[in-house]
């Protein structure tokens, strides 16, 4: 039988920690058998991370896709999603990871919206790449200094000033590198709708349910999610189908009738059918090819 994946929670090396800490990935890779789990094989975060690689080229693992990473890259984990490290090459840089209790408290001066798009993978690449002349590098540096500096006056505060300037140095970096929102009433709807997919999923997967429940027309909601992610609503909600069933079929102890009931299909091998359809493996196929 499967093992479950690791659900890791964040669990700071020092008592002093308040919900935020950098690690350096050397660091994890040169004590990785002292974890309760590899980091080389896939495990859920329970809080959010960003890994920013300062040395190296190399890939790692996001919700069951391998991104090439190098020097400057930063990468944007959000809470829930599957990842792991490939420490086969000279990769190294630092993690930087934060509970969701830490991460509303630094951004609650900033809208909504803002929030909601900034560790969403739906909207944006989980990769970033930072220019080497950019100052982001320069707040990087302080943020790490001034974390490491012992009984530093007034230091929670420092380093929660830096690491908003941090944050808002790479959202700046976005507008030039992606494409870049500036209608926030798209953004708003298309926040409800994916509140609405995970808090329906069970009910429906029609585009047509959903617009009813945002009370706009299947038209308009098709119409803001191509603009926005260049997908249509009916793809926005398999994919999230999709996503929920893998991540429940590496991390639970369902059987794969239980989660199709679980994911709203009347009959399980109308789900089978389903994620074949949309990953080329069956469900037992996809859970042997993830524990290889």
């Amino acid at each position: 039988m499967k093992k479950d994946i690791p659900h890791i929670q964040f669990n700071a090396s020092t008592t002093e920690n308040f919900g935020f800490e950098i690690l350096p990935i050397e660091k994890i890779a040169r004590e990785k058998k002292k974890y309760s789990h590899n980091p080389e094989l896939p495990h859920q975060l329970k809080f959010y991370n960003l890994i920013f690689f300062t040395r190296g080229f190399g890939r790692h693992f996001i919700d069951f896709n391998w991104f090439p990473v190098q020097e400057n890259s930063l990468v944007y984990l959000t809470k829930e999603q599957v990842n792991a490290f490939d420490f086969s090459k000279n990769l190294n840089g630092f993690c930087i990871i934060f509970t969701e209790e830490y991460f509303v408290k630094c951004f609650s001066n900033l809208s909504k919206d803002f929030v909601f798009r900034l560790f969403n993978p739906q909207l944006f690449s989980p990769i970033l790449q930072i220019p080497k002349q950019s100052d982001f590098q320069t707040y990087f540096k302080l943020l790490r200094q001034e974390f490491n500096t012992i009984d530093s006056f007034n230091q929670k505060t420092i380093i929660e000033s830096l690491f908003v300037i941090l944050i808002s140095k790479a959202e700046d970096l976005k507008k030039s590198q992606t494409f870049h929102i500036t209608d926030s009433s798209k953004v708003k709807i298309f926040q409800k709708f994916t509140s609405l997919i995970e808090s329906n999923l069970s009910k429906s997967r029609s585009a047509d349910f959903y617009a009813k429940e945002l009370t706009i027309t299947y038209k308009h909601l098709n119409k803001i999610c191509k603009e926005l992610i260049n997908k249509t609503a009916k793809t926005v909600i398999d994919d999230f189908v999709i996503l929920q069933a893998k991540r429940n079929l590496i991390n639970s102890n369902l059987k794969i009738s239980e989660l199709a009931y679980k994911l709203g299909f009347e009959d399980p091998t109308n789900f089978s059918k389903y994620f074949k359809k949309h990953t080329g493996l069956t469900p037992n196929s996809f859970i042997k090819s993830t524990y290889k």
